[in-house]
């Protein structure tokens, strides 16, 4: 592609194919969520059960966040994202499968397998890509390049209530299911094809692109005392805490928010699939413009009071929105209020990542993993607790506990020192 585009950099391209792959992971993961107004009259499921769909992805997706990101320094990225795509898409096309052969409690089994093996094959997706971005971009542009794959997930996020409303008018959910597997399949072919682990290894990288790179030495193999070395530092730990408050309301807006919009204020048919992709327009903008403007303030201000400062300003503003969103008595500001908390969220992608790849550096796929880690936690935490309220018509409640977390989120960023220096293993 580099010789139909000579002046893009090669990096640019390797990005587009991590965005792509973003947007997938977020359009698979959200499906269920989606079509579950569909499914849960089909199937006899409840909303409780759909709650557990949601924790075995969850789960699972928080527990591969180390190991794969470990499996991504180990092997690269070439091969861990082939076989993550072939992964994720046999889930794919099961969910939607299933139901023709099964029934009752052993459906519902399986459907918790295949969320579990869905989960799983997301989970080393972001640790993997934050090492690819480590090895092919220069660390001024940390920030941004994790903020703008952010965007390529929430966009996803953000077509999914759309495309899965018209899919589901035509084709039913099943085949709307169905139909969202082509792109991952044709998506993990191209890489497979033309994806490299890092820059020395692709022939149409120039020298002058080389040069660009700041690129911190590469490590040895991970060891299990430096991944150890890397699980124990406190600025890692403390950005993984907060991450893990910021990720109960990611969660809360991503998986239930289309699902409110449609119970408790009423929006149905292609009205409710253009509205509940509001929230995430307005998340993939924030992600960003977030991710520009931190790597801008780290460069005047030094990497931790520059990555600090937006979430500072923003996680309290999102809290803010996420109270007032039952209050408003138009359907419509209710909507305005989920996109702006939601945009105060994820304006912080970038300064999140970035911060935990300069504590790391050469073992950013270790710590991004722990890092991920602590923010699926978080969405552990938010599906039963949402489920639970959501099924009592206590949506307030609900919004309210999202508030409260992301006020933590913001408090524990005062205890993190980017520059602090860690100890070797």
């Amino acid at each position: 592609m580099s010789r139909f585009f000579p002046s893009i950099r090669v990096r640019w391209w390797i990005f587009a194919y991590m965005g792509g792959f973003a947007m997938l992971a977020y359009i698979q993961r959200t499906s269920v969520a989606v079509a579950a107004k569909d499914i849960m009259p089909t199937l006899h499921i409840s909303i409780m059960q759909i709650g557990w769909l949601n924790a075995a992805f969850t789960t699972a997706y928080a527990a591969c966040q180390l190991p794969g990101g470990a499996l991504g320094q180990r092997f690269g990225a070439r091969i861990v994202f082939t076989a993550l795509g072939i992964v994720g898409l046999l889930a794919t096309l099961a969910t939607p499968l299933f139901p023709v052969v099964l029934t009752g409690s052993a459906l519902f089994v399986a459907l918790l397998l295949t969320q579990v093996v869905l989960g799983a094959s997301q989970g080393p997706v972001f640790p993997v890509f934050a090492a690819v971005a480590e090895r092919w971009f220069p660390s001024r542009q940390f920030a941004l390049v994790n903020g703008l794959v952010a965007s390529g997930m929430l966009l996803g996020g953000a077509i999914t209530p759309l495309l899965l409303v018209v899919l589901t008018q035509k084709y039913g959910w099943q085949g709307a299911l169905l139909w969202t597997a082509l792109p991952a399949l044709v998506l993990t072919a191209a890489w497979a094809w033309y994806g490299r682990n890092a820059p020395s290894e692709h022939t149409s990288v120039m020298p002058a692109e080389l040069a660009e790179l700041d690129t911190a030495p590469a490590a040895p193999p991970l060891t299990f005392e430096r991944m150890w070395a890397v699980v124990r530092n406190r600025d890692i730990l403390l950005l993984s805490l907060s991450y893990l408050c910021m990720n109960y309301v990611f969660y809360m807006i991503s998986f239930w928010s289309f699902l409110y919009l449609v119970q408790e204020r009423h929006f149905s048919g292609i009205e409710s699939g253009l509205l509940g992709m509001v929230p995430w327009i307005g998340a993939a903008l924030g992600a960003g413009i977030g991710g520009l403007l931190a790597d801008g303030f780290a460069l005047r201000l030094g990497p931790t009071a520059g990555y600090r400062l937006l979430p500072l300003i923003t996680l309290p503003i999102g809290a803010v929105m996420l109270f007032v969103t039952p209050q408003l008595a138009s359907p419509y500001l209710a909507v305005g209020a989920l996109a702006m908390a939601f945009f105060a969220m994820e304006v912080n992608e970038g300064p999140y990542w970035a911060a935990t790849m300069s504590v790391a550096r050469a073992d950013t796929g270790a710590a991004t993993g722990v890092l991920n880690t602590g923010g699926n936690i978080g969405g552990i935490l938010c599906q039963p607790v949402v489920a639970a309220l959501s099924a009592v018509g206590a949506w307030t409640g609900a919004w309210v506990s999202g508030a409260v977390f992301a006020l933590l989120a913001a408090v524990l960023w005062l205890f993190v020192n980017v520059e602090r220096r860690r100890t070797p293993p």
